[in-house]
C-alpha cells in the first residue's frame, strides 16, 4: 500500500509534536541542573551575581541543547509511537497494508530535516553563544583570560605575572607547543609601558622558563646585546598554553576545517577539533537512528503491552548510548582509535542495530 500525503503528514505532525515536548521537557531538567551548578561554582565570589548566573546559563543552552537532542529524539519517538499504539491507530494503519517502514518514513524525514538543520544553521549559532560562554566563565568562574591567539602568521602568546607583561610571537611552533622557533618577545613593565624586545631563533618551555637560543636583547637607549643562550622566568605550563587554544564547540561546523589546518600548520595536535567536526557531521545519521530504536520499543510495547517495559527499555537505551558514546569519543581524543572511527561509532552502531531489530520484529 501507497502511504498517502494526508498519513504521512499526520504522522508526521505527532512525531514533531512529541519530539519537540521531549526536548522542552529534557531542557527544563537539564537548565535546572546547570543553574544550581553555576550557582555553587559562583558562590563564593561577590562579583557572580543573578544576572551573570542567568546569562552563563542561557550562552550554555545551544550547546546543552546539541547534545540533548539525541535523547529527545529516542524519547520523543517511543513517547510518539506508543500513544499512537494505544489509541490502535497503528494497527488500523497496519491491518489496511501500511508496513513499519512506511509509518516511520515521516519520523525518519524529520530526524534527517533537524540534523541537517542543527549541522549547517544551529551549530554555527550555538558556536557564538558557546564562545561567549567560555569568556564569562573564564571571567567570572576561573578567574583567566586567553593567554594565546592562532593564525596563519604565527602564534601569540601572553602572559602576565610578577614578572611582568609578555607578549610572544612564534613563526612555527613543534612538540606541541613546547619549543617555538623564530621568536619575537616584547616585554613590558605593567599594561603598557615597553621596556625591551628579544629576537630568538628558537625557545623550548621548561619548568618555569623559556630557554632561548641565539638572541639578540633590545631596549630603549641601550645597545642591543647578543647571547648564544638566555633564559627568560615564566608561569606558563604546557597545559595552560594547550587549553588556550578555542574549545571546538566554540567554533561553527563551517570554520572548524579551516582552524584545523592553521592548527596542523603551525605545529599543534587538531585531533579534538577533527573530533568535533565529524560528529557534529554525524547528527542527522545519529537522530535518525534513534527513531530507529524508538519504533523498535514501541512495537514490541504495541505486541506484548506494558509501559514499564517502554521506560525501562528507553532508560536503558539512552544510557547505553551515553556511556557508549563517552567511551568511544574518549578513546578518539586519546588516539587509542581513529577520529572518524570514534565519531561515526555511536551513530553507524545505532542505526545497524535499529535496523535489525526492525527487520526482526517485521519480518522475522
Amino acid at each position: 500500500m501507497h502511504l498517502s500525503w494526508t498519513l504521512s503528514l499526520y504522522l508526521g505532525r505527532r512525531f514533531l509534536f512529541g519530539f519537540g515536548g521531549t526536548l522542552l521537557a529534557l531542557m527544563a531538567l537539564v537548565l535546572l541542573f546547570d543553574f544550581l551548578e553555576v550557582l555553587r561554582r559562583g558562590s563564593d565570589r561577590d562579583e557572580v551575581t543573578l544576572p551573570i548566573i542567568i546569562g552563563l546559563v542561557f550562552f550554555n543552552l545551544p550547546v546543552l541543547m546539541q547534545k540533548v537532542l539525541p535523547f529527545a529524539a529516542l524519547f520523543g519517538g517511543m513517547f510518539t509511537f506508543a500513544r499512537l499504539s494505544r489509541s490502535h491507530e497503528l494497527v488500523v494503519a497496519r491491518a489496511a497494508g501500511v508496513s513499519v517502514w512506511q509509518f516511520l518514513m515521516p519520523g525518519l524525514v524529520i530526524a534527517i530535516l533537524v540534523g541537517a538543520f542543527v549541522v549547517t544553521v544551529f551549530n554555527p549559532l550555538s558556536a557564538v553563544t558557546a564562545s561567549r560562554h567560555e569568556q564569562l566563565v573564564a571571567k567570572y568562574l576561573d578567574g583567566r583570560s586567553s593567554l594565546l591567539a592562532l593564525s596563519r602568521t604565527g602564534l601569540w602568546l601572553r602572559q602576565a605575572d610578577s614578572f611582568g607583561q609578555t607578549v610572544i610571537h612564534a613563526q612555527s611552533v613543534s612538540q606541541q607547543g613546547l619549543e617555538l622557533r623564530n621568536v619575537i618577545i616584547f616585554l613590558y613593565k605593567g599594561v603598557d609601558e615597553f621596556s625591551g624586545r628579544i629576537d630568538a631563533k628558537s625557545a623550548t618551555l621548561e619548568d618555569g622558563a623559556w630557554s632561548l637560543k641565539d638572541v639578540l636583547v633590545t631596549g630603549p637607549d641601550v645597545p642591543a646585546e647578543f647571547y648564544e643562550n638566555y633564559v627568560l622566568e615564566t608561569s606558563l605550563t604546557s597545559g595552560q598554553i594547550q587549553d588556550s587554544f578555542a574549545s571546538p564547540d566554540t567554533l561553527s561546523f563551517w570554520a572548524l576545517p579551516k582552524f584545523i589546518t592553521v592548527l596542523k600548520e603551525a605545529g599543534f595536535g587538531a585531533r579534538k577539533h577533527r573530533l568535533q567536526w565529524h560528529s557534529v557531521l554525524s547528527v542527522p545519521l545519529l537522530l535518525f537512528a534513534m527513531v530507529l530504536l524508538a519504533a523498535t520499543f514501541s512495537l514490541r510495547l504495541s505486541r506484548r503491552g506494558g509501559t514499564g517495559l517502554l521506560i525501562a527499555g528507553g532508560v536503558t537505551a539512552g544510557f547505553v548510548l551515553f556511556f557508549t558514546t563517552d567511551l568511544v569519543l574518549a578513546l578518539g581524543l586519546s588516539g587509542k582509535i581513529p577520529v572518524v572511527l570514534a565519531a561515526w561509532t555511536p551513530a553507524g552502531v545505532s542505526t545497524l542495530l535499529g535496523l535489525s531489530l526492525l527487520f526482526h520484529l517485521e519480518d522475522g
